[in-house]
């Protein structure tokens, strides 16, 4: 047989089984487990408990408290890489939704989430909330705040998810739950059916109604996604949870965690169910626009030319506090850096007639386009202070325990992290990904677009990335603040 004649056709290629998570030995197993989410949040459930403890009783030094140490140091970096590695697997493991589901075997709510509000507004507005209120305040800082940022997180998806029917809380409120969505857009994996003939003739749609007690339509024995995707036309992993109900609630077993090429879903625009069409999204694309921008926001913050700004603005305002100052630089990258960019390459391609777009509709599609190098960003940042405070975590947690009479022995507190010699590159490298996948998904939607002509569509959204990726790479190379850890970088 000649090697020709073993190469696949690319209709063979496409019908090949696609990687599942599901399928593989031991993982897989306990995913598939009924109980294997309470399982994961269990133990989030318990550092959290400590950690408001700590933030509360402990020491009010930000690099001696689990509060700060873990929330600001460790968790976001776990939460970016495992996003990046897998999918949405912190919202799969969530506390809050423990609490809330144990909440709910004593309270039902009553009522549907507003109409208005089935939407990405109120989330995309909490986001901003949370990075002003962390700068504004100085979070890092402060172990107290943040044990209070727990608490208020806590009481929020228990009151919310208390009075309102299925997981609004997630789904329209939860600003973390935002990130998460618009972050997993570039995972490798998502749940999704493995056969959609077998969708096709299924006749009970248990993955979006629920399995119901034979007899009794009032009585749910497993429930169906909460957050109103349905499996066969569901479309990539924005607002999944990865919470699993559906893959337990089949009772064909044709839901599993597939691979997937990354960013895809970002290219195409088909009706998603529970979403509909993310062309049509304007609150989708301005989640997606303060993800990114607010990416730049969020390490502009902690670089040394940040007080600079800070000083000739409060100069220029005639003001002494620093509320009005922030809230002036969160409009400038917000508001008018991404209406600048955005607008000016939109209007560029209609230039060129690049694209039939109206100018909105056109800013909204080729939003999508700068979401892996926002990512990118979140993920250089949110590395650089995971891997140099990476041994922290060692030293606090003994304090803590001496501090309850238990001996975990002496704390090393000169154990910090990885040198910044080794931190950089790494940086660099994951800028460097975002800023090629954003490349990538603006061609994509540029061939889509303009079939005949894409580079006149393409050459401004590649601009509207190099300037954002070449002010990410300024960003690495300032000196940053290495905030909860007793050293400071050089």
């Amino acid at each position: 047989m000649s090697q020709a004649s073993t190469i696949p056709e690319p209709e063979v290629l496409d019908s090949l089984p696609r990687f599942d998570l599901l399928h593989v030995p031991v993982v897989g197993r306990f995913l598939r487990w009924r109980h294997a989410r309470s399982v994961s949040q269990i133990p989030l459930l318990i550092i959290g408990v400590l950690m408001i403890l700590h933030g509360l009783l402990g020491p009010s030094l930000a690099p001696k408290n689990l509060a700060t140490v873990l929330t600001w140091l460790h968790f976001r970096g776990v939460l970016a890489l495992t996003i990046l590695a897998a999918g949405n697997f912190f919202c799969f493991a969530c506390p809050f939704m423990l609490v809330r589901n144990a909440a709910r075997k004593f309270f039902r709510p009553r009522w549907n989430w507003p109409r208005a509000l089935r939407n990405k507004w109120l989330s995309a507005g909490l986001f901003v909330l949370i990075l002003f209120i962390y700068e504004r305040y100085g979070l890092w800082a402060s172990p107290w705040l943040t044990a209070w940022l727990i608490i208020a997180y806590f009481g929020t998806a228990l009151i919310v998810d208390g009075l309102f029917k299925h997981a609004s809380f997630c789904k329209f409120v939860c600003p973390l739950g935002q990130f998460n969505f618009a972050a997993s857009t570039v995972s490798p994996l998502e749940v999704a059916v493995r056969d959609q003939q077998i969708c096709t003739t299924c006749e009970t749609k248990d993955c979006i109604r629920g399995q119901r007690k034979p007899g009794s339509e009032l009585v749910i024995l497993q429930r169906g996604c909460e957050l109103a995707l349905f499996q066969p036309r569901k479309v990539g992993n924005m607002d999944c949870t990865f919470c699993l109900d559906c893959v337990h609630a089949c009772p064909h077993d044709n839901v599993g965690i597939l691979g997937r090429m990354p960013a895809e879903e970002l290219i195409t625009d088909p009706i998603r169910s529970g979403i509909g069409f993310f062309s049509r999204r304007k609150d989708l694309a301005a989640l997606v626009i303060v993800f990114t921008f607010g990416a730049l926001l969020n390490a502009f913050g902690m670089v040394s030319p940040v007080y600079v700004v800070e000083r000739w603005l409060a100069k220029l305002l005639h003001v002494t506090q620093a509320a009005p100052v922030l809230a002036t630089i969160f409009g400038f990258f917000l508001i008018v850096e991404p209406i600048v960019l955005l607008g000016t390459a939109a209007w560029t391609t209609q230039k060129l007639k690049g694209t039939q777009r109206p100018l909105i509709p056109s800013m909204v599609r080729y939003s999508y386009s700068i979401v892996p190098l926002g990512f990118g960003m979140w993920l250089a940042h949110y590395g650089f202070h995971f891997l140099t405070g990476l041994f922290t975590v060692v030293p606090v947690t003994q304090s803590a325990a001496a501090s309850i009479g238990l001996s975990l022995g002496h704390p090393h507190w000169l154990w910090v992290g990885v040198p910044m010699r080794f931190v950089q590159p790494v940086q660099l490298g994951f800028v460097i990904l975002g800023f090629f996948g954003s490349l990538l998904v603006a061609r994509r939607l540029a061939d889509e677009d303009c079939p005949e002509h894409p580079m006149r569509v393409f050459i401004p959204w590649a601009a509207v990335a190099l300037m954002i990726w070449l002010a990410s790479v300024w960003l690495i190379f300032q000196p940053m603040e290495m905030r909860a850890t007793m050293l400071m970088s050089n």
